[in-house]
């Protein structure tokens, strides 16, 4: 899945993608970015 890298200022593919539950029970998906390895957040499910 493709999310926004904060640290490179650009839209990468996440690496180890895994959806997780917020809080308020919606979907999102976490990963790390493959170049700088920043945690990438993406509300929304795979």
């Amino acid at each position: 899945m493709e999310a926004y890298c904060v640290k490179c200022k650009a839209k990468r593919e996440m690496k180890d993608a895994h959806e997780v539950t917020m809080k308020n029970g919606k979907k999102a998906t976490t990963g790390v970015c493959p170049v700088c390895g920043t945690k990438m957040f993406k509300i929304g499910g795979k």
